[in-house]
């Protein structure tokens, strides 16, 4: 895998929307951020347009996603919203340019999609926080700032009892487990064998994440991993015909596999999104007292 080298005050940035329409102010703040930590900013032509649910048509979103991904001096790529659109676009994308100019694709939710094409075409990407989250200017907001910058985080979760210790090592892969499920079958569908496997998400009915999860089983995606990191899982109403929530569905599809197992990592739709390299040598330690993810 290619990781990007890691930015400099003032390396070139772009925003782009790559999938759903974003509030202008809120790309606005993200602008006003990145400049503050002397980053040059340039903006994609249609990164402010709508075009029914998504931030331009499909043509306009390949062209500003393109245009960042070719352009030589532009260090990192951050996607403003996610939302839903990139499955429309990914096979018109052309990755070739990364190969020679590697560069920080940043995002998570929808942007799931460019993680796994950027798996595929051997290339890091950052899963994490967008414009809302910069605006924001919290923990995770800097957390992204000192990532970029260089200085990789060690993260150390709480424990969980739906946890299982042990010690995996490989490159984190995976995202959005509802995008991760729609993109099975496809060229893009998820690299794990040997990976450690990240999964998050939210609003889903709890018997709709175990359909998804059961087909990560049943397509022997959970069988090839050398480790699972399952972030929050969000906004999720209780279903008594799945009393232990979504962290129980999850326990119970890994039952029969014997690596480490971390649940409720500090990643997904919350405030507290804290970023994580896709794509780069990882360890995860899961033991009663904590979980701790090196890269």
């Amino acid at each position: 895998m290619i990781r990007p080298p890691f930015l400099q005050i003032g390396s070139k940035v772009a925003l782009v929307s790559p999938a759903g329409a974003v509030e202008p102010s809120i790309i606005d703040g993200a602008r006003q951020c990145l400049a503050q930590w002397g980053l040059q900013v340039v903006v994609g032509a249609h990164a402010y347009g709508k075009y029914h649910r998504f931030s331009g048509t499909d043509a306009e979103r390949i062209s500003d996603l393109q245009w960042a991904i070719d352009q030589p001096d532009i260090a990192a790529i951050f996607c403003c919203r996610g939302g839903y659109g990139l499955a429309r676009i990914i096979d018109q994308i052309d990755f070739t340019a990364l190969q020679t100019f590697p560069k920080w694709m940043v995002g998570f939710s929808d942007i799931t999609v460019l993680h796994n094409a950027l798996s595929v075409a051997g290339i890091a990407s950052l899963h994490g926080g967008m414009c809302k989250l910069l605006v924001q200017n919290n923990a995770p907001a800097a957390a992204i700032h000192d990532l970029l910058f260089g200085k990789v985080p060690t993260y150390h979760i709480e424990p969980s009892p739906y946890n299982r210790m042990g010690e995996a090592q490989g490159i984190v892969t995976g995202g959005n487990l509802s995008v991760l499920y729609g993109l099975q079958g496809t060229p893009y569908q998820v690299q794990t064998q040997g990976r450690i496997l990240l999964l998050e998400d939210l609003c889903e009915p709890l018997y709709h994440i175990d359909r998804m999860v059961q087909n990560l089983r049943l397509s022997g995606v959970l069988a090839g991993i050398s480790g699972l990191i399952v972030g929050q899982f969000s906004d999720i109403n209780p279903d008594t015909s799945f009393a232990e929530g979504a962290y129980g569905i999850i326990a119970e599809a890994v039952k029969d596999y014997d690596y480490p197992v971390c649940m409720g990592a500090p990643i997904g739709h919350v405030d507290e999104n804290y970023p994580i390299i896709m794509g780069t040598p990882t360890t995860l330690t899961v033991t009663s007292t904590n979980s701790i993810i090196r890269q």
